[in-house]
């Protein structure tokens, strides 16, 4: 029987932001669970902190809500998870929806080809896509989700739901570490304008 590869972890969500072309928004969300443990739940999940962790704490799937007040342009969901810290409460297998409400939720379908595209290790065969479900092999880091439709072009969306469907070793409760959602960033006319450099122009580059 062949072991399946260990799903490869991407970049650090940092990395991304660096380079100026996305910003995270969740802080602009209504963040929900379908359960937690006391003490482990949406605020271990924003705080920065790959130490803390949200567990749930009833029964399959478990839910995590994000809702916007606007519709709004969504390009990249990063998910943090550690099979060496958490074992049996590390997610095997995830379903990412989007939508306008709660009953209108459709999983995101071309999202696992581009997955894959996006982890660029050559390794496809590390993360599997079964009926539009994520399945992970023992990740250990950031688990990088494009959400963009068949065009490559970013969703516009009021709500994304990540539902955990299994854990590895039959566990009942998750562990997740953190969440990340990207918006790309519009470039605007005046950023285009070149830099000043000659000492006639930085004389006028701030207001006096």
């Amino acid at each position: 029987m062949t072991t399946p590869n260990k799903t490869p972890p991407g970049a650090d969500p940092k990395q991304l932001e660096r380079t100026g072309t996305v910003r995270e928004i969740g802080s602009q969300a209504v963040w929900s669970l379908s359960s937690c443990k006391p003490g482990f739940g949406v605020d271990q999940l924003r705080d920065d902190n790959l130490e803390t962790y949200w567990q749930s704490d009833g029964s399959q799937p478990h839910l995590v809500n994000i809702q916007f007040r606007r519709k709004t342009t969504v390009k990249t969901l990063c998910i943090y998870a550690d099979y060496k810290s958490d074992e049996s409460y590390t997610p095997s297998k995830i379903s990412v929806r989007v939508g306008n409400n709660f009953h209108n939720l459709q999983e995101i379908r071309e999202f696992g080809k581009s997955l894959v595209g996006h982890f660029c290790l050559g390794v496809s065969h590390a993360v599997t896509v079964l009926c539009q479900q994520l399945e992970l092999v023992e990740p250990s880091g950031w688990i990088h989700v494009p959400l963009t439709d068949n065009h490559k072009k970013p969703t516009r969306t009021f709500m994304i739901q990540i539902a955990v469907l299994a854990n590895h070793q039959n566990g009942r409760d998750t562990h997740m570490r953190q969440i990340k959602i990207y918006t790309p960033v519009e470039e605007s006319s005046i950023g285009k304008f070149p830099r000043c450099t000659t000492i006639d122009f930085m004389m006028y580059r701030s207001i006096r």
